[in-house]
This record gives structure tokens, sequence and C-alpha cells, in this order.
């Protein structure tokens, strides 16, 4: 029962959560427009009402049913898994680059010189005109 309780304090998750989005709990507080003191009591509680606990992942920027439902255990399932698959390991390792990343890059030039040299045209023949209207 003891554990089930632990799992279910909001106010832990929510600083586990500021913590993983690297914030401090000043930063929190200014976002909530209360004290530092508020968010270490808040932090504290087991419970928070559901007005504020919407606020405060709003200020997170997670939502309430994942404040409510966050669990480091799955957060490592998830990283552990990734990993699992990483490029040298599972399913992505069929992935192959299919253009030469240099050839894209002197394609973007060429396209870039392109539209420069028909601005700088555009703009001979303004100068061009205007010189003709002025004589």
């Amino acid at each position: 029962m003891e554990t089930k309780t632990k799992n279910n304090h909001i106010g832990r998750k929510i600083g586990r959560i500021r913590e993983l989005r690297g914030m401090k709990q000043e930063t929190l507080a200014e976002e909530l427009g209360i004290s530092q003191q508020a968010v270490s009591n808040i932090e504290n509680s087991e419970k928070v009402d559901d007005a504020k606990l919407e606020e405060i992942a709003k200020a997170l920027g997670v939502t309430k049913e994942g404040i409510e439902n966050f669990s480091e255990e799955s957060i490592f399932h998830n990283i552990n898994n990734f990993n699992d698959n990483s490029v040298n390991n599972g399913p992505l390792n069929n992935f192959h680059c299919t253009f030469n990343p240099l050839d894209k890059l002197v394609e973007a030039y060429e396209e870039n010189k392109k539209l420069y040299e028909r601005l700088l045209q555009a703009e001979k023949d303004k100068v061009a005109y205007l010189e003709k209207l002025i004589k």
C-alpha cells in the first residue's frame, strides 16, 4: 500500500517532470505567478486540485493526464527500447543515405546563384528604364 501511495504522489511527479524539463522551482513559480515556496509546497503535496494541476501542466508543457500518469519506469523503458533498436542493432540498420549531401548543397548553391542573377538583371532593367525616362 505504501508503494502505491508513493506512485500516486502528484507533487513528486510535478517535481520530477520539472527537473527533467531543466526548470528550476523559481522559474515554475514565475510561470504560475506564485512564490518558490508555494511551488515547493505543491511538490511536497500528495494531491493537487484539478484546476491548479491543469495550470501547472500548461506551465510545464505537458498535459494534466501526463502528470497523473507519469512514471519514471516507463521513461527508462522507452530509453532502453530506443537503445535496443539503435542503428546498429534494430530495424533502422537498413537505412542508407541515397544521396550525397554535398550534391544537395551544390544544387542549392546553383539555384540561389540563378535566383540572384535574375534579381540582379531585374534591377539592372529597372535602372535602365528609369534612365530612359529621365532623358
